[in-house]
């Protein structure tokens, strides 16, 4: 049985565990409506109550379940692998790097055992681990219940070697993300206050005022609003000049001033919003004047649906908030709330090809090409191109897996390199030729060489007339000496920086580099619909290619200059003051970058003749 079909059936297990408090509801004869005289919900607070508590232990399962799933494949993986040679502990080592959860792996293979990692201390789970031992070497696999243990969640599984009695994997998972997914979903269901008071200077309030209350249970929050106690948003009729805003930034020792429209948000370091609304009705000719509230979550966005109130949408998936710090540093959580994607706007990946039929690319993937073999599919033998197109595209919000860039746009497998993961000059220029007459709008390309080539270069030309937007790697050299097609002046040259925003120390620069991307212990999509960390530029480059896809997705009437050009200019600058040679302009900002974008859809008319004059210079050189 498939994960997501064990999945469905927790959810139907959720469903059964509500429905039986109700069945004199359904069974012995008719039954009187309950009255709704004085507009009450016909379902109690105790059976709501009762409801979401199964739908929690449903999410907590599925949760505990896709961490088992995942760790027992590796497992097995790894025993497969090893069959025939000699105990690597190496591999091992290697694979808990790739898995945090794994803190402790017994490995018994050929008549040796190795252990790695530390076992926590706890008489009950050295029990468990004996016992899965004994159960491994008789040919048998084996999974624990949950245990509790020193503040964490605990669980033992064993995966036993098929073809070799007594060899086999035990292993002790740290599965604290189920008990991190009860304490959200329990905020997300308003099992519990949430927001809690206090909390990030967060007050509960009667609806639509700023006349406090107190929450005490999750059932209170449906009748609480919830707002900022330093913040107030203000319209003023007439705009302020420069000198009058500076004297409300000192009036209210604002920490900040953030402009939405014809709307401020400020904040102040000491004034509380009461005292701060006041000074504004009294002291300036406002339209209005309010508390800044607070919109939480009451369910999944409609997809598709922008919110555009400013706040971060985070997505469930179940690797994301431990493995993905690539996506919150570039502001891909804000970004998203202006633009998920467009499935219209598809993006080509010259690489090793794709696995199709990951759990997380399903749906994802565009028919391609394999141009190193032409009689086959276009699937991945080596792993990179999974691996890039799962930083595009994997699937968000789906519980499961990694998030990627985009929610929509969908990826175009162009196979170029072989099983060695290595492509000719040749294959290169006729996957980019294949893509741009294909209607391919933006194309990544993470690989490179340092030879210049005037048949690759020619080809490069073919898409930017075209209008394609370009991305390559840099490089992993750590070396000046400009790489192709990157340093092409008609394509996006991606670096590659660290969590703390620092150059990765194998990134190529150079003064060719226009942007930078996070590129260090990439989380993505692997062959064999896995799940691995990788490290490059190559990873850096995917997140340009997808931010492109974005910008084309909110503003299709954007030329690939301009989209480029955005790119550049949003950028956050890292490194020595404006552009330089290890980050170009900066590390890419995926909100400011999208919001230029959606700024530059209500163009003035003094720009209207140079669209024109773009948009027929586009239809000559499709027709020359």
């Amino acid at each position: 049985m498939t994960r997501r079909k064990w999945i469905g059936w927790f959810a139907v297990l959720a469903a059964l565990a509500f429905l039986i408090p109700l069945t004199p509801w359904f069974g012995g004869g008719p039954v009187k409506a309950p009255s709704n005289k004085a507009g009450v919900s016909t379902l109690s607070a105790h059976k709501e109550r009762q409801m979401k508590l199964a739908t929690v232990k449903s999410d907590m399962d599925a949760t505990a379940l896709l961490c088992t799933t995942e760790c027992a494949r590796n497992f097995q993986k790894l025993i497969k692998h090893e069959a025939s040679m000699p105990m690597n502990k190496q591999h091992l080592a290697h694979m808990m790097k790739m898995h945090k959860q794994m803190v402790y792996v017994w490995w018994h293979h050929q008549g040796g055992s190795v252990a790695l990692g530390a076992q926590p201390s706890s008489a009950q789970l050295g029990g468990l681990v004996g016992q899965a031992k004994k159960r491994v070497m008789a040919g048998q696999d084996y999974a624990s219940s949950p245990l509790q243990a020193n503040g964490h969640r605990y669980m033992v599984i064993g995966e036993a070697d098929r073809k070799h009695r007594g060899d086999g994997i035990v292993g002790v998972l740290l599965q604290d993300i189920v008990m991190k997914v009860e304490g959200h979903q329990r905020r997300n269901l308003r099992l519990v206050p949430y927001p809690a008071e206090g909390k990030y200077k967060i007050e509960s309030v009667k609806p639509n005022s700023t006349t406090d209350i107190t929450v005490d249970s999750g059932e209170d929050n449906g009748n609480a609003s919830h707002y900022h106690i330093n913040e107030v948003v203000v319209r003023f009729r007439q705009q302020p000049t420069g000198d009058e805003m500076a004297r409300i930034q000192h009036d209210i020792s604002a920490v900040s001033v953030k402009k939405l429209g014809y709307t401020y948000v400020f904040r102040s370091r000491v004034m509380k919003a009461d005292d701060m609304m006041r000074y504004f009705k009294r002291s300036w000719h406002v339209a209005y004047v309010e508390p800044h509230y607070l919109y939480m979550t009451n369910d999944v966005p409609s997809v598709g649906a922008n919110a555009d109130n400013g706040a971060s949408i985070v997505p469930n998936d179940a690797l994301y908030a431990q493995y993905q710090w690539n996506l919150p540093v570039i502001e891909t959580e804000k970004g998203w709330t202006v633009s998920k994607g467009n499935d219209q706007v598809r993006i080509g990946v010259l690489d090793t090809g794709v696995q199709a039929d990951h759990p997380d690319l399903i749906g994802k993937i565009d028919e391609g090409t394999n141009l190193v073999d032409q009689t086959a599919p276009p699937d991945d033998d080596v792993g990179h191109g999974t691996h890039v197109s799962g930083i595009i595209a994997a699937s968000v919000n789906n519980g499961e897996g990694v998030a990627g860039l985009t929610w929509f746009n969908k990826i175009v497998p162009v196979k170029v390199l072989d099983a060695s993961g290595a492509g000719s000059t040749y294959s290169v220029a006729e996957g980019i030729i294949w893509a741009t007459d294909h209607g391919i709008k933006v194309i990544n390309m993470s690989l490179g060489n340092y030879a210049e080539a005037q048949f690759l270069h020619d080809a490069i030309k073919y898409a930017y007339d075209r209008d394609v937007v370009l991305v390559a790697a840099s490089g992993n050299d750590n070396t000046e000496r400009p790489g192709y097609p990157a340093a092409y002046p008609e394509v996006l040259a991606v670096a590659s920086t660290n969590a703390d925003g620092t150059r990765s120390p194998f990134s190529n620069y150079g003064d060719y580099v226009d942007v930078a991307a996070p590129g260090m212990t990439i989380a993505s999509t692997y062959p064999g619909s896995q799940y691995a960390a990788l490290s490059g530029t190559s990873m850096a480059s995917p997140h340009v290619a997808a931010l492109a896809g974005l910008v084309r997705s909110i503003n299709p009437d954007l030329s690939n200059v301009e989209v480029m050009d955005i790119i550049r200019k949003s950028a956050k600058d890292l490194g020595s003051k404006g552009k330089d040679k290890y980050f170009g302009y900066g590390q890419i900002d995926v909100d400011r970058a999208l919001l230029a974008a959606r700024q530059s859809t209500t163009a003035s008319l003094q720009q209207f003749p140079q669209q024109v004059e773009r948009r027929l210079a586009q239809i000559a050189r499709k027709y020359s």
